[in-house]
């Protein structure tokens, strides 16, 4: 999903995929404002997970799994719980991706889906304190790569929020200075939803939802989080340093919101889940 060097594409690979734009076309066949298919499995780690999801965009497929934990408040926040979002780009999913600690690549995937996340306060902080100042329900929720072909912020984004509308976790209180279950469930406290969906500028060609070989020929890349009142809550460019002029950025904000509703039919027919 990042900066490829100029040898992991050959040049009659880049000047084909040029050419098909310049024609109106694409690799796969697609039109530019076309999403590959998508399917999302809901719960598929439940034993082992609080929430979980698989989304698939075309052969790229990702898992996300939440975790719910009591901690502390922030000194600063002492009423509200705490989310995070953070990715694993595997290599199995990739002969890109690297064993060892967090990569760049991963750490922006991370950021870019949190910031979805944060932004549009898909999650009420507030209804994850237990108790001001001492204890809150602290949201981790983390992001592994299957298959990487391309767009694995869109699949991420769709996971991390297929998977904390299907979060289920113990409901605790405070009993003097422990902690204890009161013995009901509870579901996140969802406020909004707000789903990414990125573009890639090749040439002067604007495409949605980027397979592999596309990203490697892109001049940068656009990614948009829309919530379901069809705010644009963050924009992220990144995936290379070339511009993109204020119309070409006003195509692709037409363009993902043209896309959006259906990620959320997708999102909220394989959750059970609407939110309003």
């Amino acid at each position: 999903m990042g900066d490829f060097s100029a040898e992991t594409i050959s040049h009659i690979d880049r000047k084909y995929i040029q050419e098909l734009l310049e024609k109106g076309d694409r690799i796969d066949g697609r039109a530019f404002d076309e999403y590959r298919d998508i399917e999302l499995e809901v719960g598929p780690v439940a034993a082992k997970a609080e929430g979980s999801a698989i989304a698939r965009i075309g052969d790229t497929r990702v898992i996300a799994g939440v975790k719910v934990l009591v901690g502390e408040p922030y000194p600063d926040t002492p009423d509200e719980g705490v989310t995070m979002v953070t990715a694993e780009m595997a290599p199995i999913a990739s002969p890109l991706f690297e064993l060892g600690p967090p990569k760049e690549d991963a750490i922006e995937l991370a950021r870019v889906v949190d910031r979805g996340v944060r932004e549009s306060e898909t999650v009420d902080v507030k209804g994850l304190c237990i108790e001001p100042g001492k204890k809150v329900y602290m949201v981790f929720c983390d992001l592994y790569t299957l298959e990487y072909d391309g767009n694995l912020i869109d699949a991420c984004s769709l996971a991390a929020n297929a998977a904390l509308l299907n979060t289920r976790f113990p409901e605790m209180k405070m009993e003097g200075d422990d902690v204890v279950p009161t013995g009901n469930e509870l579901t996140l406290p969802i406020r909004n939803i707000a789903l990414e969906s990125t573009i890639a500028k090749i040439d002067k060609h604007i495409v949605i939802d980027p397979v592999l070989k596309e990203e490697m020929v892109q001049d940068c890349r656009l990614t948009m989080a829309i919530d379901i009142h069809d705010n644009f809550t963050a924009m992220q460019k990144g995936g290379g340093s070339g511009p993109i002029s204020l119309s070409e950025i006003e195509h692709a904000m037409d363009m993902a919101l043209a896309r959006n509703n259906d990620l959320r039919k997708i999102l909220f027919e394989a959750t059970g889940r609407t939110i309003t």
